[in-house]
């Protein structure tokens, strides 16, 4: 340990990781190694809050549903609901069950109470309507999209009525069938009618572009934004089902890359209206490739939202991951011993920021500090990974039940 690693570790705060950037990001990514560990999620509240605060980031994008997401927002920029309802119904994949996720809403909401609409700070979830199991029908996305458009522009404009939406759409339990996840010849994603269904959608979608001046006019900028909220997920959903519903060996990857794009959209989207804090596992934020096995398939690549994102955005894409020294629950056990994890515990603070370059350039030059493998929720990525983190925040182990 006398390889001066003290040098680049600085206690967790979020100064700590502006000094890192060389300047304040347009979106500032936080990446976990696996969902439901409450330390990081509590970490993650504490840094957000200072970055709220103290740097001027006002929207906070976690990995949930978009179109729940709404949900949320509204609790917390305008009081709509209570907490239980929006924690029940505003969240994706459970995680409205979350300790950590119910006190950063509580903190939104307080925090928005006696502001100016303006200098609110906004929750968007980032992920489509999707689960590992499979997806959700693309009825709310059409139907919001079709009524926004039938509010504000020409109805001859439009590619098709109300009840022929419905009559194509049909009833959702074939949409949330999750057996199509696994067997693709239970997927109604190809039939003529979802074939007629993604022709609408991007018919709509494209009506919504080309009618952009006129809808500025007409119709507020949440309002917009909500329509195309509506329309990529329109759009991503029908292409998701798509591929749910094919036999190609690619099948798994194009879902997954599918998922990452649409999570990419709603970033880029909301970036484009101010700073963006976000929070997710560290295979959709990663610059580089992503990898997974699931289900017995051989081993899956695709490129994570982070990396689209970073492609478009350059140096306005900072991202950080996160890692606990060992964990040995939720089936994720210690990490091998020549990662930095198996060594931290030597350093003085519980919880430090550690600067990602410094180190590699540190481990270049010495064996004595390893690279960083931040990733072993999923199955370990190749740690040369690691140039293309901007930093790591560590947590010691926590004692768990």
């Amino acid at each position: 340990m006398e390889t001066g690693i003290k040098d680049f570790v600085r206690p967790v705060e979020a100064s700590a990781i502006t000094e890192l950037l060389p300047a304040p990001p347009r979106v500032l990514a936080l990446g976990e190694p696996t969902h439901g560990e409450d330390s990081l999620l509590d970490l993650r509240n504490t840094l957000f809050r200072q970055l709220v605060e103290g740097e001027g980031y006002r929207t906070i994008a976690l990995e949930s549903d978009c179109l729940r997401g709404l949900t949320v927002d509204a609790y917390v920029t305008a009081g709509e609901g209570s907490l239980d309802d929006v924690m029940q119904r505003g969240f994706s994949h459970d995680w409205g069950v979350s300790r950590a996720n119910r006190e950063l809403v509580r903190w939104m909401r307080d925090f928005n109470a006696n502001r100016p609409s303006d200098d609110h700070v906004r929750f968007a979830g980032m992920d489509g309507p999707l689960e590992i199991t499979g997806a959700d029908s693309p009825r709310q996305a059409l139907t919001g999209l079709h009524d926004y458009l039938a509010a504000h522009v020409d109805t001859d404009l439009l590619p098709c009525t109300p009840d022929r939406l419905d009559d194509l759409l049909g009833a959702d339990a074939p949409w949330i069938n999750q057996a199509a996840m696994t067997d693709p010849s239970q997927s109604i994603g190809r039939t003529p009618e979802t074939r007629e269904l993604r022709l609408l959608a991007d018919d709509m979608v494209t009506l919504l572009e080309t009618q952009a001046p006129h809808l500025a006019a007409v119709s507020s900028p949440d309002d917009r934004s909500r329509a195309h909220l509506y329309g990529r997920t329109a759009v991503g959903l029908l292409r998701y089902h798509s591929w749910m519903a094919g036999t190609s060996p690619a099948r798994m990857a194009r879902l997954l890359a599918t998922r990452d794009e649409m999570m990419a959209g709603n970033l880029l989207a909301l970036a484009s209206r101010g700073p963006v804090l976000v929070h997710a596992h560290n295979s959709h934020l990663q610059r580089d490739k992503s990898a997974m096995r699931m289900w017995g398939h051989a081993k899956v690549e695709w490129w994570s939202a982070g990396a689209l994102v970073s492609t478009r955005l350059g140096d306005q894409y900072a991202y950080l991951a996160t890692a606990l020294g060992t964990m040995k629950h939720q089936g994720v056990h210690a990490p091998p011993p020549n990662t930095v994890e198996g060594i931290l515990h030597a350093l003085p603070e519980p919880q430090c920021v550690i600067d990602a370059a410094q180190l590699n350039a540190a481990a270049r030059h010495t064996a004595a500090v390893p690279r960083v493998s931040p990733y072993f929720g999923y199955a370990p990525l190749d740690p040369s990974h690691l140039p293309r983190i901007d930093g790591v925040v560590y947590v010691k182990d926590v004692p768990h039940d």
